[in-house]
């Protein structure tokens, strides 16, 4: 195996040779054998072990165990300990998703912090095959059925080529030592019951299933990647995206291509969504309803579905208060104040107000509903949100509008939108506050 695990390397892994890799080591026989290969072979090796204390004393055991070989090898040995039955209540996970965030979250902060260049796990086809199975029986698209990916951004499966046996065989060959986990025995958890009661069967029926569900995962590979090419074609005519990362898609767009919706499900796959059938009613629902992932929202604005993070520090509903005094703010919008003679800029971001008609403090904060002012250059009074639409607002402008208004709540300014006429200079005006919005 050494032999053809070097040959793997070197057709389908060759940048690894001269990187410095993270090996993502337990006690099982994967990723001992993975260890043992690439040590054999000279690679820059470092382990990082994750203890999540499931196991009592077992747990502790593995962790002796892989410091001892640590040692063998002459290796750097990062360890961490994990209340992980505390965090999967915490978080409602499962013990098994659980760890696996816990565990990847870890890795990934040692890649950056010490400079490895790539995490490697000990994966195997067997791995792979009962992936699939998972994914279909539980329902999945293609993306569920084409397997774990051999390189995933910085963590790569080297051993996804050989299967179990080959690993077992090699091991006992070489008199390589490993730890069992017990709990890898038990049933209760739907990879162990598919390890240990569908694969069996499907093996007597078909005793090269691995190869046969390597060339299936082929097939399905190479389908992927022209859905891929489609998708990004179609993307490319419906989706605008601007500086700010924000993604606009053009529903009249998406509308006009045939099954829309499965390109929406291609295109938003990636970001957190799962309630399929909320994101496709969006399409007929009234601007301004969202729907929103752990990361991302989704705004169905008038001709677009709006796709933007979520930042919670972005989201200020503060009002800022301005004193008499001061000369200008920076928070929340940068603002400057000053008493001139007469006006001489005419610029949307300048007003020009009546000092003496002012109440102090004057204060600074997001539009509500059911706010309304008196337009300069109009008659009467209009909403803010009736301003808004007027003007053909988007959700995310409005999102972005600030408010000037003075200590009795009367609106003095959208700024840099429109100025309301009642604070306005007249020839008579003694007193007049320059007020300009500046970068």
């Amino acid at each position: 195996m050494l032999l053809d695990f070097k040959n793997h390397l070197d057709n389908h892994f060759p940048f690894l040779s001269e990187k410095k890799l993270l090996i993502a080591i337990s006690g099982g026989i994967d990723s001992i054998v993975l260890s043992h290969l690439l040590h054999e072979l000279k690679y820059d090796i470092s382990f990082a072990h994750c203890n999540f204390k499931l196991r009592g004393k077992e747990s502790d055991d593995d962790e002796i165990f892989i410091t001892n070989l640590a040692k063998e090898f002459g290796v750097k040995l990062y360890v961490n300990h994990f209340e992980t039955g505390i965090y999967a209540k915490k978080n409602k996970l499962s013990i098994q998703l659980a760890a696996r965030k816990l565990r990847y979250q870890w890795f990934k902060n040692v890649l950056k912090e010490d400079h490895f260049d790539f995490i490697i796990t000990g994966h195997n086809t067997n791995d792979n095959l009962e992936t699939f199975l998972i994914n279909l029986s539980r329902g999945t698209g293609l993306e569920g059925l084409i397997g774990i990916p051999p390189i995933n951004q910085e963590v790569v499966r080297p051993l996804l080529a050989f299967s179990r046996e080959n690993i077992f065989m090699y091991a006992i060959k070489n008199a390589i030592t490993w730890r069992e986990d017990k709990s890898n025995a038990s049933i209760k958890y739907i990879r162990n019951k598919v390890r240990h009661k569908v694969l069996p069967i499907l093996m007597e029926i078909n005793p090269n299933l691995l190869d046969s569900f390597k060339n299936t995962l082929n097939h399905l590979n190479e389908s992927q990647e022209i859905v891929n090419e489609k998708v990004d074609e179609v993307a490319s005519e419906i989706i605008q995206k601007d500086a700010t990362g924000i993604f606009k898609i053009n529903i009249k767009a998406l509308d006009k291509v045939s099954n829309s919706k499965a390109y929406l499900y291609q295109i938003l796959k990636d970001f957190g969504f799962t309630e399929w059938n909320d994101v496709f009613d969006l399409l007929k629902a009234q601007s301004g309803k969202q729907l929103f992932s752990r990361e991302y929202r989704l705004i169905k604005d008038r001709k677009f579905l709006i796709l933007i993070r979520i930042d919670v520090h972005s989201i200020d509903q503060t009002v800022h208060e301005i004193k008499e005094n001061d000369k200008q703010i920076s928070k929340p919008i940068r603002l400057k104040l000053e008493e001139v003679a007469e006006e001489d800029e005419i610029e949307k971001t300048i007003i020009y107000v009546d000092k003496a008609l002012l109440k102090f403090p004057l204060n600074v904060r997001k539009w509500e509903y059911g706010d309304h002012f008196s337009p300069a250059g109009m008659q009467g009074t209009k909403k803010i949100s009736r301003f808004f639409k007027d003007r053909k607002l988007s959700i995310l402008d409005k999102e972005n509008i600030w408010l000037l208004v003075s200590s009795d709540n009367e609106i003095i300014w959208v700024i840099n939108y429109r100025q309301d006429q009642r604070f306005m200079t007249t020839k008579s005006s003694k007193n007049i506050l320059k007020i300009a919005t500046y970068k």
